[in-house]
């Protein structure tokens, strides 16, 4: 296997590893948004991404003061951005429920980041992209529009499912706007990769340390901004709730460690993944990572009973959506094959 299909294959491997991060939730007994949310954000973006940075890198300190520091700015306010993206999120599902708030986020988010670092060149080898009008932009347009429209099949299936369990609260109107607003902020996580890692990546290789290394210290140094909203929201709900000590809880506790474990490697996959793809991994890498996601979560789903007892209508719907998904993933592993 050459470089660029190892790569696509991390890029799956990170789209499995995000969509079972959530997993750990649907055995928690007493832990609320809050206390699962507090604990995966500060570890996953904070403690995590350091200590392997430390760990991993030689003249950290000395590596990271060589960047400019616009660097640093645009990819904290890349991460912050997929930080509100996720507070909307959990805000639209109470407003206009689960299955339209995915739909919408997933349905805006996959064209924008698997399209626009074709428009607006990302650093490091993704400056060389393909232009989106080439023969192959043309042929990531055609997949991603099948995407979309798998994705969209789905959250029609999810509605139907939940239309008699779910019970929406707070305005329509403003929940979709906000799923909107979110689906565009959500590439944010990609963005802040692709438009900082070149200069970042180059500091820390020339003081000694491995890509895989080096990758851990980008994150590192690009996630505070998601972690300044994922830690401090939860955060503020348990002091307004006084539900602080529902963080001793052992077994929630134990669950939720999985979560962050699962995230990270899932940031560290994608990451190594986009960079061997090579000028393509930006648009290819996000593509594979984000249609494997959503497959795994489906997969979840279906496992812990979310469409036992739905119509056969609605199967066939999700069933129609699932296939549609892996040919579209399949031509993309093809693409980056060829």
């Amino acid at each position: 296997m050459d470089a660029s299909m190892a790569g696509a294959a991390l890029a799956v491997l990170a789209g499995v590893a995000m969509g079972l991060s959530a997993a750990p939730i649907k055995f928690m007994t007493k832990f609320r948004y809050e206390h699962w949310a507090f604990i995966n954000s500060f570890l996953s973006l904070i403690v995590l991404p350091w200590c392997l940075a430390v760990a991993l890198c030689p003249d950290l300190s000395v590596a990271l003061r060589h960047p400019p520091i616009s660097t640093y700015l645009k990819a904290n306010l890349w991460s912050l951005a997929w930080g509100v993206a996720n507070i909307l999120c959990g805000l639209c599902f109470v407003r206009i429920g689960v299955s339209l708030t995915t739909g919408l986020l997933t349905g805006i988010g996959l064209p924008v980041g698997i399209l626009l670092p074709m428009v607006f060149k990302g650093s490091g080898q993704f400056a060389t992209a393909p232009s989106l009008f080439s023969s192959t932009g043309l042929t990531l347009q055609a997949l991603t529009l099948v995407l979309v429209f798998s994705v969209a099949l789905m959250a029609r299936a999810g509605s139907e499912r939940e239309q008699k369990r779910v019970e929406t609260r707070g305005s329509f109107k403003v929940g979709l706007l906000m799923a909107i607003a979110a689906g565009f902020l959500q590439v944010g996580l990609s963005f802040a990769f692709v438009y900082s890692q070149g200069p970042l990546m180059a500091a820390l290789t020339q003081r000694g340390a491995s890509e895989s290394g080096a990758i851990c210290a980008v994150w590192a140094v690009t996630l505070p901004g998601g972690a300044l909203i994922n830690v401090l929201f939860p955060l503020s709900l348990m002091l307004h709730r006084r539900t602080l000590a529902t963080l001793s809880t052992p077994k929630d506790f134990c669950l939720t460690l999985l979560m962050p474990l699962l995230f990270v490697c899932s940031l560290l996959g994608m990451a190594n993944g986009m960079r061997m793809m090579g000028a393509l991994g930006a648009s290819l890498g996000f593509g594979l990572q984000q249609g494997l996601q959503i497959l795994t979560a489906q997969g979840v789903g279906i496992l812990t009973g979310e469409w036992k007892g739905v119509l056969r209508q609605t199967q066939v719907l999700m069933i129609s959506a699932v296939v549609l998904m892996l040919i579209a993933i399949s031509a993309m592993a093809f693409m980056q094959a060829r």
